[in-house]
């Protein structure tokens, strides 16, 4: 025969092990989860991402954030969004997750890009286009980007804060669209 002896003691605190267990289950089930999602990149958070049907939606999209653009595109693009991210497409994304967009989402669909000439960008010479990628009426993904070699590429927010409405732009704005091999092959990172 076989006897064991518990004491009160030790029976209080596997009791007290086994409620604490139970609350932390309880507390990971029905609490919800945390995610951080990045907001949109609007002074005010009221950007619409959304109800993009026609080239004036677009335009309007750009200006939410300050932007002056040519009122055509300069190019339009069908692209499929890659189902398996490389490198560039996922810094490219990490872009896109700090103004609350997350092109994973639309892995393997096909959308359009739309890339204007930005007429307005502050303090600088080139060429500054900015691209938007449209699915199903909603803006999935934008940039800014310089078609420099040695340029830039932001989110949609302005440089330094929305200019008011009362600022001229400092870049005259040309009424003939142009295009340089530096600026398809910049505004192609999002393919």
């Amino acid at each position: 025969m076989f006897v064991c002896s518990v004491k009160a003691k030790t029976l209080k605190f596997v009791g007290l092990v086994c409620l604490a267990a139970v609350l932390m289950v309880s507390l990971l089930v029905l609490v919800p989860k945390n995610e951080t999602v990045a907001e949109p990149v609007a002074a005010e958070n009221t950007v619409k991402f959304d109800k993009i049907k026609s080239n004036g939606d677009r335009v309007r999209f750009l200006e939410q954030f300050g932007w002056k653009v040519e009122k055509s595109p300069v190019k339009e693009t069908v692209v499929v969004i890659p189902k398996n991210f490389d490198a560039i497409m996922s810094s490219y994304n990490d872009l896109q997750k700090k103004q609350g967009l997350d092109l994973e989402k639309y892995a393997g669909k096909e959308a359009v890009r739309y890339t204007y000439k930005v007429t307005n960008y502050p303090n600088y010479e080139g060429e500054v286009f900015a691209n938007i990628v449209v699915f199903k009426k909603s803006v999935s993904a934008g940039d800014i980007c310089s078609a420099d070699v040695d340029g830039f590429i932001h989110d949609l927010s302005f440089p330094g804060g929305k200019p008011s409405e009362t600022e001229a732009p400092e870049t005259a704005a040309d009424s003939a669209p142009a295009e340089s091999a530096a600026a398809e092959t910049t505004a192609d990172t999002a393919e």
